[in-house]
């Protein structure tokens, strides 16, 4: 999948800007890179274009260590809310819709593997897979 692909399919779902989409990607991205293990983070990234790779590839802050922080899903909202230029009355549609994209761009153990990390919470956010005919299979 392609970086605009990505963004273009983001913005759809979640009847928002392309400029939008792409602030709430970013922000979704980063945030699950504190939520999963470094090397699932490594794996997603690798099969995600070029423009959204890095934020799941960013270095830990000064005094983080490299493991998964456990938070549910209200509070992995709650940080991608918090990152500038998001609306915080948008970030709770991104955020499915950044999920949901990504299940599509990336092969389906790898997305598995990263949900398996996650609480079920995750999973009940992500539309069905019988929801759009785009799904790609892996």
């Amino acid at each position: 999948m392609e970086y605009d692909d990505f963004i273009n399919l983001v913005a759809t779902r979640a009847k928002m800007s392309t400029e939008q989409a792409a602030t709430v990607s970013r922000a979704t991205l980063e945030t699950l890179a504190d939520r999963i293990s470094a090397g699932q983070a490594e794996e997603l990234a690798y099969q995600l274009p070029d423009g959204l790779d890095d934020h799941l590839r960013k270095p830990p802050p000064l005094g983080r260590q490299d493991h998964a922080q456990p938070f549910g899903f209200d509070e992995f909202v709650r940080r991608v809310a918090d990152h500038p230029a998001i609306d915080r009355a948008i970030a709770g549609t991104g955020v499915r819709a950044v999920l949901t994209t990504l299940r599509e761009a990336v092969t389906r153990d790898e997305f598995e593997d990263a949900m398996a990390q996650l609480p079920k919470e995750f999973r009940q956010v992500v539309e069905p897979v019988g929801a759009d005919s785009r799904q790609r299979r892996g």
